[in-house]
């Protein structure tokens, strides 16, 4: 069992900046690929970032990409998604997803591909 607890949310203005933190307990962290997805009221769950395990490669949706950046600490099981000049459209609940499984063709941005889900956290960019 993996628990993945997100913080960081709140309400910004336009152009403002938040990083959103994902704390992850109860298994190795190491070895989990990351994702981060966002969900707008009346939308679907949709892709923002992605990165593996070690690193080594991110992956982002074009809405964000040159604005957001995913990160991750190992030594301190933590995933960051770093988000600048942010627009209203930004506005949705954000969930931090691991997988713990080999990786798979297309596995980023895909929700099936992702084992376990926090809870979310709120982000609200007013205009």
């Amino acid at each position: 069992q993996v628990q993945l607890v997100e913080s960081g949310g709140g309400l910004v203005q336009a152009g403002g900046s938040l990083r959103l933190s994902c704390a992850a307990s109860g298994r190795t962290f190491s070895s989990y690929a990351m994702g981060w997805f966002r969900q707008a009221p009346g939308k679907e769950r949709e892709f923002v970032a992605a990165v593996t395990w070690s690193g080594s490669s991110t992956y982002y949706a074009d809405s964000v990409k040159g604005r957001f950046t995913i990160s991750r600490d190992n030594p301190k099981r933590t995933v960051y998604l770093q988000m600048n000049s942010l627009k209203p459209e930004d506005t949705a609940v954000y969930y931090c997803a691991a997988r713990t499984r080999l990786l798979s063709p297309g596995w980023a941005s895909q929700i099936y591909e992702y084992d376990y889900w926090g809870q979310g956290t709120q982000v609200s960019v007013s205009s």
